[in-house]
């Protein structure tokens, strides 16, 4: 079930998010979140834009948001998203789950283009982001750092409105 995140959630989601801070590069924080840090977060992202979550048998496996790209209003229109799934949901679709409901939240909101961070290596997250029409548009080399190593960082992108 593909539903809004709650306050209830944030132990959940700042479960999820840690074991990436903690175990991978995809995110460039360093230290594991609190559920305050998660709850502020979900505050700050659906002031503006959708932060939906994944639940199988009352757990929640994954989770995925958009958020401003700028804070200029000439970027209002334009958002990067976020997916998280848990490690033992990986592979079962739950994260094409999410990104197709935010999807349709955000067209239906009027965004024009999304954009996507990917520390890399990553080809799971690549090939979720292919599958849904997201192209590479750039690579920063040795942009971040984790784990005393630098790394790279891809931006994919897709056009969901024109003016044509």
């Amino acid at each position: 079930m593909i539903r809004k995140a709650c306050k209830q959630d944030t132990g959940q989601l700042a479960a999820i998010y840690n074991h990436y801070v903690v175990n991978t590069i995809v995110t460039f924080d360093l230290d594991p979140v609190t559920t305050e840090w998660m709850d502020n977060r979900i505050d700050d992202v659906t002031a503006r834009h959708p932060f939906l979550v994944c639940e199988k048998d009352g757990r929640i496996v994954g989770y995925a948001y958009a958020a401003k790209w700028s804070e200029k209003r000439g970027y209002a229109h334009t958002a990067e998203i976020t997916i998280y799934v848990a490690p033992h949901s990986v592979g079962k679709g739950h994260g094409s789950q999410l990104l197709s409901a935010l999807l349709n939240q955000l067209r239906e909101m009027g965004m024009r283009c999304l954009l996507a961070g990917i520390a890399l290596p990553n080809p799971s997250s690549i090939a979720l982001h292919e599958k849904f029409g997201f192209q590479k548009t750039a690579r920063f080399p040795d942009i971040g750092v984790k784990f005393d190593k630098p790394v790279d960082v891809g931006y994919w992108r897709l056009q969901l409105q024109t003016d044509d």
